[in-house]
């Protein structure tokens, strides 16, 4: 598969540490982020590889030639004059030809396993894949929407209007691409008038907005979301960001090829406060301290992911679109305190049956309810999470045998901290930010 990496970025909010060079050169402990991001493309199979390029593109030619250097093949295609983003895709389609490519963006910092993205690819016979993932700022954002089987059924730009609460999904700017996406866009009419008659293109080819967005809503452009590392480090502030992560060894250890480490979260009464069956999402309402607390978890080696049960689906007294804008609300006000989430796991079922009103078909004995462990195991094969170095936190026995039977360190949050019920849990805290704070912090 070709891989096409945008590199022409001139990088002018971050040229006070960096002025005379191209921003994919700038150095990440000695080494160009750009040349790092070759290698694990190299090293994943990834080995023809298309750099578009503009400003300072002889520094970028001069360092990595034909590539052999390491192992790979590179072409340049020099935008002579800009282009847009997009732009250069056009005059690039003989060379791509029919099979699909990798689009992706040296003006971010990542490490992907892209082979599981591909795999997602082909299995979802996608015409277009976003890798999609939680950010810190999503309220500033613009936002994916998809349905439950990632299929992208809006596109929200930052300047579009958007509903009072939303899924903390954002595009990354890395992309798996059919060419005849390219081909059947009307732009297509228009490249080929100017390729012709020998010019230039009358205007910049906006990638997102007049490529990807229109496709919105027709079955063929899904979303992949993972919590691997991509981070723009376009500032200073964000630069400095990097080289921190890079230094923990966030970067490389964020990519899915290895064992993550998760803190899951049960909800009720540990992220938010208990109401009973919490029906509608006027009733949510965080416990304090505890987006402090998540945001602490994003900033450590942690994927911070909720497991819940809620048989109020099962009940028949919530749907499922109705439990999404409760979720949705959670996600919007973390968003809000600059902390996410990398998933959401529930049970929407209930042993009993009986009752007025019940979903029938969800009144079953299940393996995810808790304390079965069935959506613990559900996520560590999702995310390749080694559930011995990860804990399951929660207040009550059903969160703490749940975290046992799938193999986690436990956490019990208990209002009663000086003679705490024991359930054989690890530890026993007064709330989420204490266990962050005075146990996981220290752990580092």
């Amino acid at each position: 598969m070709k891989t096409v990496i945008m590199a022409g970025g001139r990088g002018s909010r971050i040229s006070e540490l960096f002025p005379d060079i191209p921003k994919p050169m700038i150095p990440i402990d000695g080494i160009p982020v750009l040349e790092r991001e070759l290698c694990s493309l190299r090293d994943q199979g990834f080995n023809d590889i298309i750099l578009t390029v503009s400003y300072l593109h002889e520094k970028i030619e001069e360092h990595f030639g034909d590539g052999s250097k390491l192992g790979i093949k590179i072409k340049y295609f020099i935008e002579k004059t800009p282009l847009g983003n997009a732009g250069a895709l056009y005059f690039l389609l003989d060379e791509l030809g029919d099979e699909p490519f990798l689009l992706l963006n040296a003006d971010a910092v990542f490490d992907v396993d892209f082979r599981q993205m591909i795999r997602f690819h082909v299995e979802n016979n996608a015409d277009v894949t976003l890798f999609t993932h939680p950010n810190s700022h999503p309220y500033d954002s613009g936002l994916i929407i998809s349905d439950d089987n990632k299929k992208v059924l809006q596109w929200l730009a930052k300047e579009d209007q958007r509903p009072e609460y939303y899924k903390n999904r954002v595009n990354a700017g890395l992309h798996v691409i059919n060419p005849k996406v390219l081909r059947e866009n009307p732009l297509m009419e228009i490249v080929n008038k100017s390729i012709v008659e020998g010019g230039g293109l009358p205007y910049k080819i906006d990638l997102d907005r007049m490529i990807l967005k229109p496709l919105a809503n027709t079955g063929r452009m899904y979303c992949y979301d993972s919590p691997e590392y991509v981070k723009d480090m376009g500032t200073p502030d964000r630069y400095r960001a990097v080289i921190k992560d890079f230094q923990k060894g966030i970067i490389v250890g964020k990519n899915l090829s290895n064992p993550q480490k998760a803190i899951f979260l049960d909800r009720d009464g540990t992220i938010n406060k208990y109401v009973g069956f919490l029906r509608n999402a006027e009733e949510f309402e965080l416990i304090d301290g505890v987006s402090e607390a998540i945001k602490i978890i994003n900033s450590l080696d942690f994927l911070c992911i909720v497991i819940t049960n809620q048989p109020v689906i099962a009940r028949g007294e919530v749907t499922v679109d109705e439990l999404n804008s409760i979720h949705n609300k959670l996600e919007t006000m973390l968003g809000h305190a600059g902390g996410f989430l990398n998933g959401i796991y529930y049970c929407p079922h209930h042993p009993h049956k009986g009752y007025a009103g019940e979903v029938i078909e969800l009144k079953i004995d299940c393996n995810c309810r808790k304390p079965k462990p069935g959506l613990l195991l559900e996520a560590s094969k999702d995310f390749n999470i080694n559930l011995s170095q990860s804990f399951m936190v929660g207040d009550s026995e059903s969160d703490v045998i749940a975290g046992k039977n799938a193999g986690c360190k436990t956490v019990l949050i208990t209002e009663d901290i000086t003679l705490p019920a024991n359930y054989g849990q690890d530890y026993s805290v007064c709330s989420l930010l204490e266990f962050v704070k005075n146990h996981l912090c220290t752990m580092q």
